[in-house]
């Protein structure tokens, strides 16, 4: 049994609650929020106990935890839980900036424990159907990709929006992690990219209930666009926005071959549809996905580090996966401020694919 402690309870962590309650070997230990009332809620729905940050990182009981704070609070409370001794998988970004990044995994290894990180949509079968057609050749050799996220911004929707307009976050930080995760793990590890960032639109009004007419400005660019070279041969563009009031190409990720294209599902779901054309084809065929033996919601990433914790191997939503797309995403905005082309530091290697022909809600044999 993994005992879990979960630290912020805001707007994602009724889908990690939902989805570790399906594994029975995980026990939802402790919560911990900024706002005590929510993780005492929390704790009397699901059978744990609210706790201080102090309280939960010294509890020996507590094997892992998962940091939902908000982005730029990541970096902070991962170290923490590191020093605790703590397995920890965190909500993407893994940091909101390179060096940081690159001294938690630094951490993780003196301290002998776990580190992951979201996304972890790429398990789920729609991407994980994806990986397997290009490896069995079924559009030929991947030439190269292009990768869509183009929206009207979160002020339209979110309470408090202004946590996606500061310095790391924007479109890029926010959305821009399950584009890129996707990408890496299709491919491989990327070796450079050129970026070109602005602010589109700076003042956003707020549209969402109780505070409709606010003003939020941003300081972090709204409109990314970026051009990444892969170590195995294919490039791909990536564009992310939230300067964009209607588009055909909102979320796609498509990749051509030497035989035919593949159109990817959106990179921030677990399913499909994924679709496959040839030069010849009369229309878009759609494939079959496999049936996955575990939930299709947030939260699998972790259960697949605790699983394979006890299997002695690589978990797949990896702190050096998460690094390789913090970097990409830094280097994009560092490659548009010097006008240059960046060569990338890090690497990672491809996940293992899932197996879903397991017993149900089952990483290992």
């Amino acid at each position: 049994m993994s005992r879990i402690g979960i630290i912020g309870c805001g707007n994602i962590a009724p889908l990690y609650v939902q989805t570790l309650r399906q594994f029975d070997w995980i026990e939802l230990a402790g919560f911990v929020d900024g706002i005590p009332e929510r993780a005492e809620k929390y704790a009397a729905d699901n059978g744990g106990t609210a706790m201080s940050l102090g309280e939960l990182l010294a509890d020996p009981s507590i094997d892992a935890v998962v940091n939902l704070t908000p982005a730029h609070a990541h970096a902070a409370v991962t170290r923490q839980a590191l020093q605790a001794g703590k397995a920890t998988f965190s909500e993407k970004p893994l940091g909101i900036d390179f060096d940081e990044g690159v001294a938690l995994l630094d951490l993780a290894a003196a301290q002998g424990v776990r580190l992951g990180c979201a996304p972890d949509t790429f398990l789920g079968a729609g991407l994980q159907a994806a990986r397997a057609a290009i490896d069995r050749g079924v559009i030929g050799e991947p030439i190269a990709a292009n990768a869509f996220m183009l929206g009207f911004g979160p002020e339209w929707w979110h309470p408090n929006p202004e946590i996606f307009y500061v310095p790391g976050a924007g479109p890029l930080f926010d959305m821009g992690p399950y584009y890129l995760t996707a990408l890496a793990t299709l491919f491989g590890p990327a070796r450079s990219i050129v970026g070109s960032a602005k602010i589109g639109i700076a003042d956003r009004v707020i549209h969402a209930t109780g505070r409709v007419g606010d003003i939020v400005t941003s300081t972090a660019p709204t409109h990314v666009s970026s051009i990444i070279e892969f170590a195995s041969g294919p490039t791909a563009t990536l564009v992310t926005s939230f300067d964009v009031k209607a588009s055909r190409l909102k979320n796609v990720i498509e990749i051509y071959g030497t035989e035919a294209t593949l159109s990817l599902p959106d990179p921030n779901t677990f399913g499909g549809p994924l679709k496959v054309r040839g030069i010849l084809a009369d229309d878009w065929r759609e494939l079959t996905l496999p049936t996955p033996n575990i939930p299709q919601q947030r939260g699998i990433g972790l259960a697949d580090m605790l699983s394979a914790t006890t299997a002695d191997r690589p978990h797949r939503a990896s702190g050096e996966l998460a690094l390789h797309v913090l970097e990409l995403m830094s280097s994009t905005l560092r490659s548009s401020d010097e006008g240059r082309r960046i060569d990338l530091m890090t690497t990672c290697e491809r996940p293992a694919p899932m197996n879903f022909r397991l017993p149900t809600n089952t990483f290992d044999a």
